[in-house]
């Protein structure tokens, strides 16, 4: 099931995709919207796909037709982050961390997060403001949304704790990020600059997670390809990891890392600017189309 949120008449309603014919069924307000059927466990997904059975025609919309919205509105805490998880980009970027190279590659996932308040639907604009930042980066990624509360969660019952995954962007400001003391926090939490969605693809729907391609173009220019299986820890890795004596929560959102390509790491660089156009795009969990817009922020 692919799950994408959107106001209709004012309200917040949960619909389902059906990308192959390009629609979206709206589902019955009574089921709540993407937040609750993830925090309301198989039951409430169960509810879902019940009622998807029942919906009339006047209710499937055009999915052109229709606005969506980032899929998750309500957020337990910080965004949740993976750093340096395709050793590519480690590599690419050696040198180029203002003083910040680890020794070697790192032995567990790294990780950080980022504010809630950067989050932004798959079509909104990308905050921008060069008196903020002078370097405004992209970074492509996977994010899986947590289903079911664990801690110390085996590795091999990783992916049960899994309700979906979606794409994301993981807009930095490059700058901000070794300008305090090292930790990531402020050079990835400007408001209004993490394009989420377009929807949550149930994980059942994927048959291979490590054959999903991971691009990134700005402004008609691909500058990121990659697939899941060059990832340096798995799904299930950075999920064990992360809740090892940490409760997640259903709910949560787990960013996965980035692949090579990213702005920072080119000769020359290539840094995001107004007018500028992100397509962020994950095979078989959709697409994601933001302008850079000038904002400002100060």
């Amino acid at each position: 099931m692919k799950l994408a949120s959107l106001t209709v008449g004012g309200v917040r309603r949960a619909g389902a995709v059906n990308d192959a014919e390009q629609g979206l069924a709206l589902l019955p307000s009574s089921i709540g919207t993407v937040d609750d059927i993830v925090r309301g466990g198989p039951a409430a997904l169960g509810a879902a796909r019940a009622a998807l059975a029942t919906v009339p025609g006047a209710d499937t919309l055009p999915l052109a037709g229709v606005r969506l919205e980032s899929p998750l509105h309500r957020f337990n805490r910080d965004i949740l982050c993976t750093g340096w998880n395709y050793w590519d980009h480690f590599e690419e970027s050696k040198g180029k961390r203002d003083g910040q190279d680890p020794a070697s590659h790192p032995d567990h996932p790294t990780f950080f997060t980022k504010g809630p308040d950067t989050v932004i639907g798959p079509a909104d604009d990308i905050a921008y403001d060069p008196g903020v930042s002078a370097k405004w980066d992209y970074e492509a990624e996977i994010a899986l949304v947590i289903g079911r509360d664990g801690r110390s969660i085996p590795e091999e019952k990783a992916l049960e704790h899994v309700f979906g995954y979606l794409v994301a962007n993981d807009v930095s400001q490059r700058d901000l990020q070794r300008a305090h003391g090292g930790q990531w926090l402020k050079g990835k939490s400007i408001d209004a600059t993490m394009p989420l969605g377009p929807w949550i693809t149930t994980a059942d729907e994927i048959d291979d997670l490590g054959g999903l391609r991971v691009q990134c173009e700005v402004s008609g220019r691909l500058l990121q390809d990659a697939t899941s299986a060059q990832m340096a820890f798995s799904f299930a890795r950075i999920i064990a990891e992360l809740s090892h004596g940490m409760t997640l929560r259903a709910g949560d959102v787990v960013l996965t890392g980035t692949p090579s390509g990213i702005g920072n790491a080119r000769e020359p660089q290539i840094f995001l600017g107004d007018g500028d156009i992100v397509v962020t795009r994950v095979s078989g969990l959709g697409e994601l189309r933001n302008k850079v817009v000038l904002t400002r922020l100060t």
